[in-house]
């Protein structure tokens, strides 16, 4: 069972419902009449961006993007590469990136540099996961869900080698599944 491959629960499933309601909440009272278009970062976010869009009440658009830095490791390689672009233009239009996790910043900093380059009336950040302690790019997060320690999870979209999506929690992972000479995310 994938649930015995987790050390600890970090967050629980009621937890989360209860956070994401009132981000959408705050979103639609940001948002109302502005018809934001939410890009989400695939693969970690898409469960966080289908419940986020289920709690909004206002008008919105998807899109989604897909980068990588990560690979099979839990460490980001520093080579961020783009591996499915936006699929409508974004110029004029108010953008929030929906992430999963923010930990050391780099992925989301060149990201955000990219979409700015687009054009948009405005860009901000709307994150389930901020590890801060890791942080090595600075990121003004503008919807956080939760501030988290520096440990491995998973959970709720979040993944280890394409594993641990499927988990209604975010866990930490023991670390005799990735390895202890392994560095956390």
């Amino acid at each position: 069972m994938i649930h015995d491959d987790v050390e600890e629960v970090l967050l629980t499933d009621a937890q989360i419902r209860t956070r994401v309601a009132e981000l959408g909440a705050q979103l639609s009272q940001d948002f109302d009449g502005r018809d934001p278009v939410l890009v989400s970062v695939l693969k970690g976010s898409i469960i966080f961006l289908a419940d986020l869009v289920r709690a909004m009440e206002i008008p919105l658009s998807v899109d989604l993007m897909e980068v990588s830095s990560y690979g099979a490791s839990t460490e980001s390689s520093g080579q961020v590469r783009i591996l499915k672009d936006l699929s409508r233009p974004i110029e004029g239009r108010h953008v929030v990136v929906v992430e999963d996790i923010i930990d050391t910043g780099l992925t989301l900093n060149y990201l955000l540099r990219y979409l700015r380059d687009k054009g948009p009336a405005s860009l901000g950040i709307c994150c389930l996961l901020d590890k801060p302690a890791r942080r090595l790019a600075p990121i003004e997060i503008d919807y956080r869900g939760f501030t988290i320690p520096d440990r491995f999870v998973i959970g709720y979209g979040l993944d280890y080698d394409e594993r641990y999506r499927n988990l209604p929690y975010i866990g930490v992972l023991r670390p005799s599944v990735y390895g202890a000479s392994a560095a956390p995310e």
